[in-house]
């Protein structure tokens, strides 16, 4: 499933943390794909 116009909102390095805003597909604890965005016209 892709998704678009979630926000990544905060990222933790030390962490290993990337916060996004919005509803995410998929199970808890499971893996994202998280890529820039290819809008179509």
């Amino acid at each position: 499933m892709t998704l678009q116009n979630l926000r990544v909102v905060k990222v933790d390095p030390q962490n290993n943390l990337l916060l996004v805003k919005g509803a995410v597909p998929g199970y808890k604890n499971n893996y994202l794909i998280i890529r820039k965005a290819k809008k179509k016209k």
